[in-house]
């Protein structure tokens, strides 16, 4: 860069600093008349007497600190004003987000409404949400009866998409529904993580206990975590199976119908704060996860994106200032 250039971009990044400068030479200034070499001795010993009272040695009698200190200081507000003269490109960061998945392992997510069933084609959709959540951290929790942590809060995406092919009902230690619990788990994952963006995806057919999950989902809304829903299933239904394949009936020997309760699910994800989605409308909730914007915390650098800033070069300006400050903590200085 030649001299020119550099003139014409020089400036200080701080420059609210240089305002210090005046009082501190004006400080440096008084300190100077005040202490004179001979300090207030002269007041009560006798001028002829005084010199040979002085312990400092010769060598040093003649030195005076002010300038120095003024100089020193000078550097000092320099270097905190921020001199620059040059741009440097530096790759752009950003928050990563912090997603929990919740995936319904009730007995109702065998259902055949779906081809192949209700719990395939739920973990082809976590499949597609987990591909999207690029730097975000996922979390994944099972339930039935009871919350299952399948994987904490991680980056390795693909780690997490490898454990989802074995999950089904059948796994499950006891049959139940209960989306409560698991609400609360993902929170407790979420809550070690950090107050980054934070965000719940549950997966379902549906729960058997509305009033908990709605009162857990307000819940969460009130502390920053926006709950969203997938809806597996179809309105219709489809027969319900045990877990040893056969239909469910009920006291009159009808087959048990499994049905998606699309209107239980939206009522919970507007109380979430997020959005409801099925099957069909994934893309559109996966556009809505990823348009949200993260806020600060830990950051993860952004591929492909730069930023261009001014360098602050006041950091040039510590190796002088620690060497003035050597010299003036030298006895006999002060």
């Amino acid at each position: 860069m030649n001299i020119s250039a550099l003139m014409h971009d020089f400036h200080f990044l701080r420059p609210l600093w240089l305002i210090a400068l005046p009082p501190l030479w004006m400080l440096v200034f008084w300190l100077a008349r005040r202490r004179r070499r001979d300090g207030d001795w002269s007041r009560f010993i006798d001028a002829e007497l005084l010199p040979a009272l002085r312990l400092d040695s010769p060598g040093v009698a003649g030195k005076r600190p002010w300038p120095w200190l003024a100089l020193l200081w000078s550097l000092a507000v320099l270097a905190l004003a921020g001199p620059s003269w040059e741009h440097i490109q530096t790759a752009a960061y950003r928050s990563p987000a912090n997603w929990v998945f919740i995936l319904d392992l009730s007995p109702s997510m065998a259902a055949t409404d779906v081809a192949p069933n209700r719990v395939t084609r739920a973990r082809y959709a976590l499949d597609d949400l987990l591909g999207a959540a690029h730097d975000a951290r996922v979390g994944l929790v099972a339930f039935s009866d009871e919350p299952y942590t399948v994987t904490p809060l991680t980056q390795d995406v693909a780690t997490v998409q490898s454990l989802l092919p074995p999950l089904a009902p059948d796994i499950m230690p006891s049959p139940g529904d209960y989306l409560a619990p698991a609400l609360n788990q993902a929170e407790k994952l979420l809550r070690a993580a950090g107050k980054n963006d934070q965000r719940i995806v549950v997966l379902t057919d549906g729960f058997d206990d509305p009033a908990a999950a709605l009162s857990a989902a307000a819940t969460l809304k009130s502390r920053g975590i926006t709950l969203s829903v997938v809806g597996v299933g179809t309105p219709s239904g489809a027969p319900l199976q045990s877990a040893n394949g056969h239909f469910v009936k009920d006291a009159q020997g009808h087959s048990l119908l499994a049905r998606l309760d699309v209107d239980q699910l939206q009522q919970l994800a507007k109380t979430g704060g997020g959005r409801y989605a099925d099957i069909a409308q994934l893309s559109g909730l996966i556009a809505y996860l990823q348009a949200t914007p993260h806020s600060a915390g830990d950051a993860t650098a952004a591929q492909g994106i730069e930023v261009s800033h001014w360098r602050d070069e006041g950091v040039w300006l510590l190796p002088v200032l620690l060497l003035l400050a050597g010299l003036l903590a030298r006895r006999g200085w002060l």
